[in-house]
């Protein structure tokens, strides 16, 4: 489903722009308290950790979308999946990095996303926005916009033009053991040839890279609420977004974000070896 109407597409960034004040409010009220956040592990094994403020920060949004859109669907990190009629579904990440959260760094963020419904789960973004509570910048990509509002005022978006090959860009990324052995080698083979790896970015990498300040992300092992809105805020400003082989990248797994099509072709090249 598209939305058409000028209007529409109006009152829908302001709907995604009211659950960002609602969980932007939410999560800095846990932020940074004297001693450090407590968080729940999610997982068995390894380490996913969960805290008050990122289900607290989910289940207002929920409630503001319940209220004003109850025909809408929503995917929900925190809280799972409510199944709508209209074709369309709200998909949010309440404290996306919720272990830089909990270690007090300010790369976090709160995601959401509306997309297109398709018949086993949301589809392609068509709006998105990243906000980063504790800097207060927030990132808009779709339905024409394409900007980031914060401390110095409102400014376009746009990614970097091409400014040679990988030998000069910077990657981003949120783990250095990335993904299996297979897709870590692939990765590995990118990090040796790019001029700057920086590591711990979460969200506020895609940001970066749809600021202009950076060529690529690569990531692997994302789910849908990881990768919507920075998806639809990267494309808006002029970027690409895809899996490892070149194909959609919203239903999460794989992901590679670049700057433009040739560094992101350059990517490609060097994760398929």
């Amino acid at each position: 489903m598209h939305v058409q109407d000028p209007a529409e597409q109006i009152a829908l960034i302001a709907l995604a722009q009211e659950l960002a004040d609602c969980a932007r409010k939410i999560s800095l009220q846990h932020f940074r308290p004297i001693g450090g956040i407590g968080a729940a592990n999610k997982h068995a094994t390894g380490f996913d950790p969960v805290t008050e403020a990122d289900r607290a920060a989910e289940a207002a949004m929920r409630a503001i979308l319940q209220e004003r859109r109850p025909q809408d669907g929503i995917y929900g990190e925190e809280h799972g999946v409510t199944q709508g009629s209209s074709g369309l579904t709200w998909v949010l990440d309440p404290i996306d990095g919720t272990r830089g959260y909990m270690s007090g760094t300010p790369t976090w963020g709160v995601l959401i996303a509306l997309c297109a419904q398709e018949a086993d789960g949301p589809g392609a973004p068509l709006m998105g926005v990243i906000d980063q509570p504790y800097i207060g910048e927030r990132f808009i990509g779709g339905f024409g916009r394409a900007d980031v509002s914060g401390p110095q005022g409102t400014a376009k978006l746009a990614t970097r033009a091409a400014q040679g090959g990988l030998e000069s860009a910077t990657l981003f990324s949120t783990f250095p053991e990335i993904g299996t052995a297979q897709e870590k080698s692939a990765f590995d083979r990118v990090v040796s040839q790019v001029q700057l790896t920086r590591y711990g970015m979460d969200c506020y990498a895609y940001a970066l890279l749809a600021a202009g300040q950076i060529d690529l992300v690569v990531e692997a092992g994302l789910f849908p609420y990881d990768v919507a809105a920075p998806i639809a805020v990267i494309e808006a400003a002029g970027g690409i977004v895809t899996n490892w082989q070149g194909g959609p990248a919203y239903r999460g797994g794989q992901v590679l974000a670049a700057a433009n099509p040739d560094i992101h072709a350059a990517a490609l090249a060097a994760l398929a070896g």
